[in-house]
């Protein structure tokens, strides 16, 4: 999630949303900075804290991805405060992972003209969100920004230097850019929902590995993929190189175990 900030008061949340939408019938506290309200009549999902701007923008492009999976409509967007369309969700469904893996398939091939870019914002952790020209620049990049805040410069800077023999060929394409299985939501359409975007030009299989990061990517998933977008050989091994950036964030979000597997990652590509 983005937009990040100390919980306000709900009191605060229903005063703040009606000056900007009118009529507040009720509030309800989801994670975080989140709140499921309705206004007008309308299911609404609001957001507090910093990057809602970089959010509201990533929804925008996710949205205009032919065939990508489908985001919540942006309402209202502040420095502050991020106003969707609530997702009417059901239990997940085999339908919702092959739907997925096809809609996913098909955002990865909107093609970006510059790696990097798009979000400040990687959930709670700033980034530096500027463009490359070369996919190694930009991971190289962005792993040895990450790598300084936890001090595993040592061995991510020699990651960062072979970058050139371990990433694949292709890209750069449209990428969620955090994409573990908290972003997705199961819609009662049938289709997989996607929020809380860090949206940049990248390589497909980072927003799979991503997904992958709390557990194994469902077959049906991947089979659905692959059937719209074949999968580069060799992409099982490269699973665990696209999980450093996303392990370096929590990494410097959380520390412990994170900063210790990130570690050891490292040393598996070194």
């Amino acid at each position: 999630m983005a937009c990040m900030a100390e919980p306000p008061s709900l009191t605060r949340v229903r005063r703040r949303l009606a000056d900007a939408l009118g009529t507040v019938d009720s509030v309800h506290p989801l994670e975080g900075t989140a709140y499921l309200f309705v206004a007008n009549g309308r299911r609404l999902v609001a957001k507090f804290g910093a990057g809602c701007r970089d959010e509201a923008e990533g929804l925008r492009q996710l949205g205009a991805a032919a065939g990508g999976p489908p985001v919540p409509a942006v309402v209202l967007e502040e420095t502050d405060l991020l106003v969707t369309t609530a997702v009417d969700q059901v239990p997940r469904t085999a339908g919702h992972l092959e739907a997925l893996g096809r809609d996913l398939a098909r955002l990865h091939g909107t093609a970006c003209p510059l790696w990097g870019g798009g979000s400040s914002w990687v959930g709670a952790c700033p980034v530096d969100p500027s463009a490359r020209t070369d996919g190694p620049a930009f991971y190289g990049d962005r792993l040895l920004e990450l790598a300084a805040r936890c001090a595993l410069e040592h061995v991510v800077s020699v990651v960062a230097a072979r970058l050139d023999e371990l990433l694949p060929p292709g890209g750069p394409v449209l990428a969620h850019g955090d994409l573990w299985w908290g972003n997705v939501l199961f819609g009662s359409d049938g289709h997989s929902w996607l929020i809380d975007p860090s949206v940049h030009g990248g390589h497909p299989e980072e927003d799979l590995a991503m997904l992958a990061l709390f557990g194994a990517v469902p077959d049906r998933l991947l089979h659905a993929y692959g059937e719209v977008q074949p999968l580069r050989t060799g992409w099982e091994e490269r699973v665990a190189l696209f999980q450093l950036t996303p392990l370096l964030v929590h990494a410097v979000l959380f520390g412990g175990g994170y900063r210790d597997r990130a570690e050891a990652v490292a040393r598996r590509f070194a």
